[in-house]
């Protein structure tokens, strides 16, 4: 099941993708909440009721006329994960890490999966990392990792996009990451069901076409069920929370020349089993 958000002219929907078609569950199932994160708290119950949805033949409409955006629009924590992959500590001459190293990025800087990103005014040292995401499905607390899986909603793309400089200005990642239009997500959340195994996905980033990064989850240095477990003995997890789990080599600040993106360049991150997002980088505007 792919759940995603749409934006319509009465404002966002919450809508299920069924093949070449959108779903709006505000006419297919009226009764369901407004918000994706109460409708992953219903749990089965709610997938249940979006499966009839889909069913009915209500609310149809074509998806390629559909106006995505992020399937969370506001997680209450946005979480991501440095250094999580051996190439790319490797290419950043950094010491594989014995814990998590968490940061989060501000939930501000959500995008849309085909939204354009922006070039701060401040800084050329624009930089994309294509991620694996997973959103949480229920309220929880030291979650054991043997049943991490069980609290998992499903899975989504993320592109972290970075800000170097600003990145390296402190030893806090937070401002770097957290640039308005960085934080891009979609195109919808696939339920974990129908991902199966997220620990072997084929994940590849392209700019303009070239392949910048290509990698598979299977190479994650701490997997979703050890973060699930890792961030609950800290915080009490909660129904739309969004963690992204790290990126592979093959970013533009390990690059030589460094090949930071600009106007006018697209970048597409793809992931096995859940689809791509797609943006154009733009000057940010007045």
């Amino acid at each position: 099941m792919k759940l995603a958000t749409i934006r319509t002219g009465s404002g966002d929907h919450l809508a299920a993708v069924d093949g070449e078609d959108v779903v709006d569950l505000s006419v297919a199932a009226p009764a369901l909440p407004v918000t994706m994160p109460e409708l992953l708290a219903q749990g089965q119950a709610g997938r249940d009721a979006v499966a009839a949805a889909i069913a009915s033949g209500t609310g149809r409409s074509p998806l390629s006329e559909a106006n995505l955006g992020a399937p969370v629009s506001r997680p209450g924590k946005f979480c991501a994960i440095g250094l999580n992959y051996a190439d790319h500590i490797a290419e950043t001459n950094s010491k594989t890490p014995e814990f998590p190293t968490v940061f989060v990025k501000l939930p501000s800087c959500v995008n849309g999966p085909y939204d354009d990103i922006w070039r701060p005014r401040v800084s050329e040292q624009l930089d994309y990392e294509g991620e694996l995401g997973f959103v949480i499905g229920q309220r929880c607390k030291h979650v054991p990792v043997e049943k991490a899986h069980e609290v998992i909603a499903g899975y989504t793309i993320i592109n972290d996009v970075s800000v170097r400089d600003y990145q390296r200005r402190t030893s806090q990642f937070t401002l770097g990451k957290s640039f308005d239009t960085h934080g891009v997500m979609g195109p919808w959340i696939v339920t974990a069901d129908e991902i199966g195994d997220p620990h072997d996905l084929d994940i590849k980033t392209t700019v303009n076409g070239e392949v910048r990064q290509d990698s598979n989850t299977k190479h994650l240095i701490f997997d979703c069920y050890t973060l699930v477990a890792a961030l609950s003995e800290v915080c009490t997890l909660e129904p739309g929370d969004v963690v992204a789990t790290g990126t592979s080599s093959g970013v533009a600040a390990a690059m030589s020349p460094q090949a930071w993106m600009v106007p006018g360049d697209v970048c597409r991150v793809e992931i096995q089993g859940i689809g791509a997002v797609e943006n154009t980088v733009v000057p940010e505007p007045s």
